[in-house]
């Protein structure tokens, strides 16, 4: 967390800047919506995707009010999408604070995430550049299909190694392409300048959920979800994936088995849970982060040395090593 944290102090003018274009962009005549936002706005993540476009915008000529204003919009997005996640998943809490469809109603907190989107679009449109808006629905349609593709394939429970990467690509690794998309489209940077660093921040995506989906395998009340639940909602993710490949483990046919039944007791779940760690799952998932960052770092080797590209190489770092 220290290499993020010092980040954030370099940008913290800016960042602030960025969150205040939020705030204002959300205010509304409604004090019911006020209120809401208001009280939503108070407790923030990371703001990790934020960080990305700034960072973007700053390698291609520094950060302006056209990048603040695409970083501001890729926040209020992907704050939409949680707010919905949040409905959809049932959820009473994030970041330790009770969930807006939890206080209110889930009618509720879907207006208010699509309130949410209407700001992102509204800061976008201010960029004055259509491959900002571009970027915005090409990955907020990829959002969709990822977490649709997702759901699909927990009902069959049908999944490799290649569909799992495909599904995190679209559902997680989409958002933080756009981020360094439009933070380099805001300063008119040319496609052909940008696809190293788009193909950099795939990577760092994909990396981000597989870590996200080890936290599934341990009992740990920071990252604040039970053990085993993302099997619990019919997920079977990376660690699994390798374990159940393991065929010369005498278990291996049995956990296929197990891993394929239409309801999972919590019994099965603990069995799948100890098998993926026993079978070297949570080592597998560890070794291809590992490869993901070399081959990050490699892109990252193409630009010039500067303080903006050790911050892209430490926010990967800080991304395999974060507990929650």
């Amino acid at each position: 967390m220290v290499a993020l944290n010092d980040i954030k102090r370099r940008l913290q003018p800016e960042l602030d800047r960025l969150n205040a274009m939020i705030r204002d962009t959300l205010q509304s005549d409604t004090e019911l919506m006020n209120s809401i936002v208001d009280k939503y706005l108070c407790t923030k993540g990371k703001q990790l995707r934020p960080l990305l476009v700034l960072l973007s915008g700053e390698l291609f000529g520094g950060i302006d009010e056209r990048v603040l204003y695409a970083g501001a919009a890729i926040e209020m997005l992907h704050n939409a999408s949680l707010i919905h996640d949040d409905v959809i998943d049932q959820a009473t809490e994030r970041r330790g604070t009770p969930t807006i469809s939890s206080v209110w109603s889930n009618h509720v907190a879907v207006l208010v995430g699509d309130f949410f989107v209407t700001g992102a679009l509204r800061c976008a449109v201010k960029t004055g550049d259509n491959r900002i808006l571009e970027s915005l629905a090409t990955m907020g349609g990829d959002l969709s299909l990822g977490e649709i593709n997702q759901y699909d394939n927990a009902r069959t429970r049908q999944i490799d190694e290649q569909t799992y990467m495909n599904i995190i690509g679209k559902k997680t690794a989409s958002l933080f392409e756009s981020c360094v998309a439009v933070g380099g489209y805001a300063r008119q940077a040319p496609d052909g300048v940008l696809a190293d660093l788009k193909r950099y921040a795939r990577l760092l995506g994909i990396c981000f959920q597989i870590k996200d989906d080890t936290f599934d395998y341990f009992d740990d009340p920071v990252v604040g979800k039970p053990t085993g639940n993302d099997l619990r909602e019919g997920k079977i993710t990376l660690p699994l994936i390798f374990a159940l490949r393991r065929s010369d483990l005498p278990e291996q046919p049995r956990m296929q088995q197990l891993a394929h039944k239409e309801q999972l007791t919590a019994a099965d779940i603990e069995q799948l849970v100890t098998f993926a760690k026993q079978a070297g799952g949570i080592d597998y998932a560890y070794a291809t982060m590992e490869r993901l960052r070399a081959e990050a770092d490699e892109i990252l080797e193409r630009y010039m040395p500067n303080d903006t590209i050790d911050s892209f190489k430490q926010i990967f770092a800080y991304i395999i090593q974060r507990k929650n």
